[in-house]
């Protein structure tokens, strides 16, 4: 292990398994794209993994300074393409022209926030191969009619294929968390856009699922209070509807909405 001290306010639980680090890099074999961006590499365990792949095109984005300091220190082959920025507040296409797969051990406390960023850029990022908690990974994973179903559970699959590749306990980090993780593979679909209006889409399924024990008639009355569609699928509660079903509802709601 380096000096690198794991922060708790940045959610860093460092990896310190390396078989688990080659079963990670393993999984990128199913990848589209050769040009590899690591998220928060740490103390670069998975970048070790990575770093002398002729086959791939690889970068790092690290925002610790004492990380991203140790890193540059231990590979100084990584010259400009080890990132000192926040991932969360960049603009991918200042880096990026081609489609590229996103690797990493993401932070617990922003592991969400990371995956609305890859849905805002779903047309660059072709692949994601992540650890993450286990929990967020059951929901992200999480077929229609689960309790675990969810607002990503929804994002994600209306763009994304979802694998649940393996799962990861606490023993393997410094220091361990309370939790177990998971090791996830997000594919991009063919689906290139929505048939539908696709902020109103966003907007119908956070505001059902804020309010989920609601049917979607009661729910959806913050968006428009005259919410009279005759159709069953108003009666439903969000966790019943799949992608399809949002794209259907957004289109009534959307109709409705040109009515008034």
């Amino acid at each position: 292990m380096s000096f690198v001290r794991p922060k708790k306010h940045l959610g860093q639980h460092f990896l310190k398994d390396k078989n688990i680090a080659v079963k990670i890099v393993k999984a990128m074999e199913r990848c589209d794209s050769d040009t590899i961006l690591e998220i928060g590499p740490g103390t670069g365990i998975l970048t070790s993994q990575l770093i002398n792949n002729p086959d791939i095109d690889f970068y790092a984005i690290e925002v610790d300074i004492e990380s991203f300091d140790y890193l540059k220190a231990t590979y100084p082959v990584l010259g400009d393409k080890l990132i000192y920025k926040d991932f969360l507040k960049i603009n991918l296409n200042d880096y990026f022209k081609d489609p590229i797969t996103i690797i990493g051990n993401f932070p617990y406390n922003i592991s969400s926030q990371i995956f609305f960023k890859v849905l805002e850029y779903r047309n660059l990022i072709a692949d994601v191969v992540c650890m993450i908690q286990k929990e967020v990974a059951d929901r992200i994973k999480s077929n229609h009619g689960n309790k675990t179903y969810g607002i990503l559970s929804v994002f994600l699959q209306a763009f994304y294929d979802i694998d649940y590749l393996f799962t990861v306990g606490p023993k393997v980090f410094d220091p361990p968390p309370k939790v177990n993780s998971a090791v996830i593979h997000l594919k991009r679909n063919k689906r290139k856009t929505l048939n539908c209006n696709e902020a109103l889409f966003f907007r119908i399924v956070k505001t059902g699922f804020n309010q989920r024990r609601k049917t979607l008639r009661n729910s959806l009355k913050t968006i428009l209070v005259n919410l009279q569609i005759n159709h069953e699928i108003m009666a439903k509660r969000p966790e019943q509807l799949d992608v399809d079903d949002f794209v259907l509802l957004t289109n009534l709601v959307g109709e409705k909405i040109k009515q008034d």
